[in-house]
């Protein structure tokens, strides 16, 4: 199956880390990510830029809005992604487990099972 872990954390402590801390901590992420990657179980791996380089695009009853910025205020944003492809959500808890571990500050995981629309495939 495949998932979603997503990371939320507060973007203004992430994005004024020294470029010591910021290695610190991607050296220790890679580490986390090293033998699930060997074992060919993940995927796409991304940082978002800060919120404030968002755009939303927002429909209600009237025509679509494009506003600056994220659509919610939030402390903690959304500032990276995990693909993986695990046989159980128990999996996929370990590892946002073994992630936020080395994470400093704090930071929340969310799963999310998802998938995968390809144009022109049938979904059957």
């Amino acid at each position: 199956m495949l998932y979603a872990i997503l990371c939320y954390a507060n973007e203004e402590t992430v994005f004024s880390w020294t470029k010591e801390e910021e290695d610190a901590v991607m050296a220790k992420l890679y580490a986390v990510q090293e033998p699930i990657a060997r074992a060919g179980k993940l995927g796409p791996v991304g940082r978002l830029m800060p919120t404030t380089a968002a755009t939303t695009v927002r429909k209600g009853k009237e025509e679509p809005l494009v506003l600056d910025g994220p659509f919610a205020e939030t402390k903690e944003a959304l500032l990276g992604f995990y693909v993986v492809d695990f046989d159980t959500l128990e999996e996929a808890v370990a590892f946002s487990k073994e992630l936020s571990s080395v994470n400093p500050g704090s930071t929340s995981y969310e799963i999310r099972p998802f998938y995968v629309f390809r144009p022109g495939e049938s979904s059957t």
